[in-house]
């Protein structure tokens, strides 16, 4: 799999990820609309690429031997609801490409690239407790439960009621990790 940028011409797949309620059962009870994955959430991120660092921002996920869209992956300074610090990995992926895992290696992509190309400190995520796929991806890649939390009004989407986890990962409990990554 490879990571690149997203390009205007990505709007299609990305509102077709975006809109496929599967993708999104954790994370919105409404999906967005082609309209908006043009006039929003794409705009927003092709600035990205301006604005923050390089190696940050989100990204599509592209499968080597087809060159179709697989996913989205991002990186960048942690801004989610429970949050308080560090920088955020996501990850969305199109059912058909769901257990390949192709979640974890995107992850871990970006996690060795924040700790080793970036030189940052502590890379964060949160996922719903009632989506064990997302949460087994981030313990996979060595990431550690660190607290739950659960958003105001928790009858958002069914699972809501359980909570959200968050996780962390430090540089230099990665560097310890890695020689057990490379064996």
């Amino acid at each position: 799999m490879l990571l690149r940028r997203f390009t205007e011409a990505d709007a299609g797949p990305l509102a077709a990820l975006y809109g496929d309620p599967r993708v999104m059962r954790f994370i919105t009870p409404q999906p967005p609309s082609l309209a908006e994955v043009e006039s929003d959430i794409l705009p927003a991120y092709l600035r990205e690429y301006q604005e923050l660092a390089d190696g940050l921002g989100s990204f599509a996920a592209i499968e080597k031997a087809t060159g179709q869209m697989t996913g989205r992956f991002s990186l960048k300074p942690a801004n989610s609801y429970g949050l308080a610090g560090g920088t955020e990995l996501g990850y969305r992926l199109y059912p058909a490409f769901w257990g390949r895992g192709l979640a974890t290696e995107g992850a871990r992509a970006l996690i060795g690239s924040a700790f080793g190309r970036l030189h940052l400190d502590l890379v964060v995520a949160t996922t719903m407790a009632d989506n064990a796929g997302s949460w087994r991806v981030l313990e996979k890649c060595g990431m550690h439960r660190v607290r739950t939390f659960r958003y105001p009004g928790a009858d958002l989407m069914p699972g809501a009621e359980h909570g959200d986890f968050v996780y962390e990962l430090a540089r230099d409990d990665w560097a310890r990790q890695e020689p057990k990554r490379r064996s």
